[in-house]
């Protein structure tokens, strides 16, 4: 008489057993590159949209569907949607001053009106262009360890009209106002630890990768390889964190997307964390529980550093 109590329960278990072990697809629509793709990847984790694409640390994709990506180490291109044609190029390596100069290009913003914000590692400057190429703005950064490389990660004009910019080598983020006068800047600790290389994460460091200013006037900071996400007060106290081993099932490493949802949660990119880890983390930042992870690798690899909620408008990144 016991025996449909048991099927029941057995059948149960298998299906939680199922649900805990397979790869946790996307819940939201979004973009993002990895293994030599860029792609859109629908609510059910299938590839809406997708063309052979190397790797990038920012993206993004336009109010008319068309791609904003660098290509290679210092052009910013506009992707046609439907064609996947570039349908728009400007060669940091070689406009506005800098050929025969080294660059690299790991930030750029659409500002609207044809404007286009890149930040350029090697010259340590923030440009703006238009659609001619044309240098409408530029300012020169501050950049204690200077290295085409690592001079920048991601930098955002903000509303107020000064940038946020991440400093990879320099583990700072420095908000500069429009002169390229450094109003505020956060050094982010290393929390009594040792650096230690390695990608993964076994490495550690302060290489910041995002920063997200909050309607609060708070900023949220991606460490990068310091495996973490804070809160900093404009008087530079840490009122929350997340860390390496906070989430369960979860271990993070290279720390690079940030994104906060309408709703109050939290996106977060897991790069080069390996196998069995997920590419993106939502997050309740209030209980630090997992809303959703979007565990890919076997398609996109282990170097996915940017992507982009397409589901929810409004949201910071």
């Amino acid at each position: 008489m016991h025996r449909p109590a048991a099927q029941f329960a057995f059948i149960c278990a298998i299906i939680i057993h199922y649900l805990l072990a397979s790869p946790a697809f996307a819940q939201h629509k979004l973009a993002t590159q990895g293994n030599g793709k860029l792609v859109v990847v629908d609510k059910d984790g299938k590839v809406e949209w997708e063309t052979p694409w190397d790797g990038v640390h920012d993206l993004h994709v336009l109010p008319n569907g068309n791609f904003l990506v660098p290509q290679g180490a210092n052009k910013v291109v506009e992707i046609d949607r439907e064609t996947r044609k570039v349908i728009w190029t400007y060669d940091s390596g070689t406009a506005n001053g800098n050929a025969g100069k080294r660059v690299e290009v790991h930030a750029i913003q659409p500002l609207g009106d044809g404007r286009v914000m890149i930040a350029e590692s090697g010259p340590g400057r923030i440009i703006e262009v238009d659609r001619d190429g044309k240098l409408l703005h530029e300012l020169k950064l501050k950049i204690d360890h200077p290295n085409p490389h690592t001079d920048t990660r991601l930098a955002r004009k903000l509303k107020s009209g000064n940038y946020l910019v991440c400093h990879e080598g320099d583990g700072v983020v420095r908000e500069y106002d429009p002169t390229g006068k450094v109003v505020w800047e956060y050094a982010v600790p290393l929390f009594d630890k040792e650096p230690k290389d390695g990608h993964g994460p076994e490495g550690f460091g302060n290489k910041c990768f995002a920063a997200v200013r909050l309607p609060t006037g708070n900023t949220l900071i991606s460490t990068g390889n310091g495996h973490s996400v804070l809160n900093v007060t404009p008087q530079k106290e840490i009122i929350w964190k997340i860390e390496q081993n906070d989430l369960p099932g979860v271990k993070l490493a290279w720390v690079t997307t940030l994104e906060l949802l309408p709703n109050g949660y939290l996106v977060l990119g897991n790069c080069h964390a390996g196998p069995g880890q997920p590419l993106l983390v939502e997050i309740d930042p209030k209980t630090k529980k997992i809303a959703w992870k979007f565990d890919q690798f076997d398609k996109y690899g282990n170097s996915v550093s940017n992507s982009q909620i397409l589901d929810q408008p409004g949201a910071l990144r």
